[in-house]
């Protein structure tokens, strides 16, 4: 017998035909033979009401801080009550299920309230349990310390989770969502997107931190490490009439090892979660962007692409970062608190822009690459503000209004279409 992990999101936990739907695709894995565990996510929308009730449960004005313990306490719980649906769901079909909490497992974490980190996950008990015929299901997104107080993973922590328990099994792990796999873009955008059959870890990594939004970022970064092959599929799936599943469809993220016709470009991403700072007239001083980076780490401001230009005429630096869209206006307060340290002339902060990237592991051994992202966007009309890169990525700002235009053009460049 063969384990395997089974992880069902938000939506597929929606309402309780939802509910009803995910437990027909376990009794159908569980049928052909596998033993197999469930990580469940709260239903769709239920997160942002108990967050809502600890806003209200606070001070009207500041509401409840995310890292105090109580708040994980509460937030916790929708995934606790879909658990237990589930299992309900399949004892009434007949099968031997029954739910685990994060702290019975345990899933060990640190104590960073609200962001917590998984360190260990002892998989004697859940193992013995899952081998014996039981199908255990694994409230997703939270774990307990070391001192016995639930903490929360942060927002899309249900995959990690997942990933975690998979490689406490030691088994593949099989993430139902509402998209049947990863696509070279998303098909909003480019109705000729194609879905991947298979897709390497880095690739997959990248295009998470980039704004593809089929898994969470620490989920892919955790299977890569454990070497835990996960496979996205659509939770709209039915089992025929014999209960048994259609052929396993989705895209397989695995080992680069893996894929046998390695692609150039495997995908195109775009995030509008941008914001550009700009500090103008920075001065002579060598060490001003070293003081402007350590400012921003200290408050815990992510810091993405940098550009440095200096006036010919003038001899001024003007010293441009990007960052997300939710740190900018605390990231522009705190350059504006220290101008006069710093020592710049004036800050410009605009959210009206974009990233958009193509990535493939491809990159590392064929030339072009950049070249005809270039030309792509040059035939468009489209302009390029900063510009980062990676062995297997390349990323530019736009403005906002052109991105979508932008993924469409990179789509056809690199010859997506036929993938």
């Amino acid at each position: 017998m063969t384990r395997l992990v089974l992880k069902f999101g938000g939506t597929s936990m929606g309402d309780l035909d939802r509910i009803r739907r995910a437990a027909r695709i376990v009794a159908a894995e569980y049928a052909a033979g596998r033993r197999v565990a469930v990580v469940v996510s709260a239903m769709a929308g239920k997160t942002n009401e108990l967050v809502a009730w600890t806003d209200g449960a606070g001070r009207p004005a500041q509401g409840i801080d995310p890292s105090d313990d109580e708040y994980d306490t509460v937030v916790a719980s929708g995934e606790q009550v879909t658990a237990g649906l589930l299992a309900l769901t399949l004892r009434n079909m007949g099968l031997r299920a029954r739910s685990w909490m994060g702290w019975q497992i345990p899933i060990l974490t640190d104590d960073q309230h609200g962001k917590a980190r998984i360190i260990d996950i002892p998989g004697e008990t859940l193992g013995t349990a899952v081998d014996g015929g039981e199908i255990a299901v694994v409230p997703g997104f939270q774990g307990v310390t070391a001192g016995g107080r639930i903490t929360t993973l942060g927002r899309g922590g249900s995959d990690t989770s997942a990933v975690a328990v998979a490689a406490a099994l030691e088994c593949p792990c099989d993430i139902y969502t509402d998209v049947d796999g990863v696509y070279t873009t998303d098909p909003r955008i480019e109705s000729r997107a194609r879905r991947l059959e298979r897709i390497s870890y880095e690739e997959m990594l990248e295009m998470a931190s980039l704004g593809a939004k089929v898994l969470q970022t620490r989920s892919v970064e955790l299977a890569m490490a454990k070497k835990v092959p996960v496979r996205v599929l659509s939770s709209f799936i039915e089992p025929d009439d014999h209960g048994v599943l259609p052929e396993k469809g989705g895209t397989l993220i695995c080992d680069e090892e893996e894929i046998v016709e390695k692609r150039i470009v495997s995908g195109v991403t775009m995030s509008r979660d941008e914001a550009r700072i700009t500090l103008l007239g920075l001065g002579d001083r060598t060490d001003a962007p070293a003081d402007v980076f350590t400012r921003l780490a200290e408050a815990g401001v992510n810091v993405d692409m940098i550009v440095q230009s200096q006036s010919r005429t003038e001899g001024a630096v003007n010293l441009t970062f990007t960052t997300g869209r939710r740190d900018a206006t605390r990231a522009a307060e705190l350059m504006r608190a220290a101008q006069t340290d710093i020592g710049f002339q004036e800050i410009r902060l605009d959210e009206d822009v974009a990233k958009v990237s193509v990535v493939g592991v491809g990159m590392r051994s064929h030339a072009g690459v950049a070249q005809t992202m270039f030309r792509a966007l040059a035939d468009k009309g489209i302009k390029f503000q900063a510009i980062s890169t990676s062995e297997i990525k390349i990323s530019v700002l736009i403005d906002a209004a052109y991105a979508e235009l932008a993924v469409r053009a990179l789509h056809s460049a690199y010859g997506l279409e036929a993938v």
